[in-house]
């Protein structure tokens, strides 16, 4: 071990930045969020540190350093971009026993400032020793990555009962699993939630359940996340859905979820695929809600994972209501909606001054509109249209689109498998669609973009392949677009 890993409380201790420039003031703002009180010791003050909105949160000394300046200092640190001052400040330090970081030098360092992932009150440092400052910060984001930012509201929950745990539990495995628990359940959950307060409750219950006096049967109780999977670009995923997938012990999947999403499932965790895709078996939603109780009441944490976003077009509303009744906790973790992964991966802003000042997101079927007449209530207007479920329904759409008053020379863009290796966009325009075959050829998940934006793919493309004319597409001559 090179260094011995220390975390120093400077909280109103004094600490002594010597130089005035840019690295300095990357130092004296980590400093300044540890609570130190700062004097800075520089002939002159660079810009960053004499404006806002470090200005005037620290002493400064307008001199040139001497040893003398280190006496009665906590920590000192040299960021003077000169080695020969730098070294006679490490010198200092050393005739007076104080560590010093030396910035980028760890010769003439006895203290290193680590990457570090703040979640307080905790926090993890990260140190190559000096020698790797970059590897460290590769580190410093994968971490960032897997632990979630409420984990310091949970370190505060903990931290209140700790003493009522200890005594509570005197044997340590005792603890160790009661902590288990804590950090994996319900209490976790709350936290995550934001509701602090309820996670205190919920704690307070779970230890009177686990005391060896008590003698409290509490069955096992998981909860569900309810989880967005986005369009398929894995690299689409929040860091949040992400997480809940690496942290699940069962994830029940949508057939619309991409193989790339999967791949990033936790290893050891059970999938359960239950397609809800239109044209291909469908399990039934009851049989999904049941499932999803069933699991959770095994103490299990179940993701429900969903392609898009689980709120819109999802049905996670009607799953959601099923786990409040069977009182099983639950999050839901919002992905991003096919609609706005299409747009975006076929160069079609949904909305654009001059052709559409806003977008609606409609679905071609209704559960109490089969034939997809509900479209004609949005049709008027010249906002931008995504249509979800509609490949089997795309010549009524349009022509329910052109009763409503829709032009026959709207652009229209599908795109199928959208966001995905396999992604194509095809153009035409409504009364192209309204007079074309019901079934265009078209096999994937796709999405119907109506309105002038939709032309915009033409000049703004850039993922995958070119745009390509419907017509064209399907083996047939293009029409004419009507003026």
């Amino acid at each position: 071990m090179d260094y011995f890993p220390l975390f120093l409380d400077l909280r109103s201790r004094p600490v002594l930045l010597v130089g005035g420039g840019a690295v300095a003031s990357r130092k004296l703002a980590l400093l300044l969020e540890a609570g130190a009180h700062v004097t800075v010791v520089a002939p002159a003050l660079g810009e960053a540190l004499s404006s806002p909105p470090l200005a005037g949160r620290f002493a400064w000394r307008e001199a040139r350093f001497e040893p003398a300046m280190v006496g009665g200092q906590r920590l000192v640190v040299a960021a003077t971009g000169d080695r020969a001052v730098n070294a006679e400040v490490a010198a200092a330090c050393e005739r007076a026993g104080l560590p010093v970081n030396v910035v980028d030098d760890p010769e003439l360092s006895s203290a290193i400032v680590p990457a570090i992932v703040d979640r307080s009150p905790l926090v993890i440092a990260i140190s190559s020793a000096g020698t790797a400052p970059m590897l460290a910060r590769l580190v410093r984001e994968k971490l960032e990555t897997a632990i979630d930012e409420s984990f310091g509201a949970l370190a505060r929950v903990l931290a209140r009962a700790r003493r009522r745990i200890v005594a509570a539990l005197p044997d340590a495995a005792a603890r160790r699993r009661f902590y288990g628990d804590a950090l994996a359940g319900p209490v976790a959950s709350l936290v995550r939630a934001g509701r602090e307060s309820e996670a205190d409750a919920a704690l307070e219950r779970a230890l009177v359940a686990s005391s060896p006096a008590s003698d409290a049967t509490a069955p096992a109780r998981g909860r569900v996340l309810l989880v967005g999977a986005g369009p398929g670009d894995p690299g689409l995923l929040t860091l949040r859905a992400l997480r809940a997938i690496q942290e699940a012990d069962v994830v029940v999947h949508d057939g619309l979820v991409s193989d790339g999403v999967l791949a990033l499932v936790r290893r050891d965790a059970r999938r359960i695929p239950v397609a809800k895709q239109g044209g291909g078996a469908q399990v039934p939603q009851a049989e999904i809600d049941a499932r999803l109780v069933a699991l959770a009441r095994e103490g299990l944490t179940v993701v429900r994972l969903k392609g898009g976003d689980p709120f819109v077009f999802g049905r996670g509303a009607e799953e959601l209501r099923v786990l409040r009744a069977a009182g099983i906790p639950y999050e839901v973790v919002p992905g991003i909606t096919a609609a706005v992964g299409a747009a975006a991966y076929a160069g079609i802003p949904l909305t654009d001054r001059g052709n559409a000042a806003g977008a609606r997101l409609l679905t071609a079927r209704r559960a109490d509109d089969a034939a997809g007449d509900g479209l004609a209530a949005h049709g008027a207007g010249d906002d931008t249209l995504a249509i979800y479920m509609g490949r089997a329904r795309l010549r009524d759409s349009a022509r329910t689109l052109l009763r409503a008053g829709r032009p026959a020379a709207t652009p229209v863009a599908l795109v199928e498998h959208a966001t995905r290796p396999q992604q194509r966009v095809l153009t035409s325009t409504l009364g192209e669609l309204a007079a074309g075959p019901p079934d265009p050829g078209l096999a994937g998940p796709t999405i119907m973009i109506v309105g002038e934006a939709a032309a915009l793919a033409a000049e703004l493309h850039w993922f995958a392949g070119a745009p390509q004319p419907l017509a064209v597409a399907a083996g047939r001559a293009p029409l004419e677009r009507a003026s």
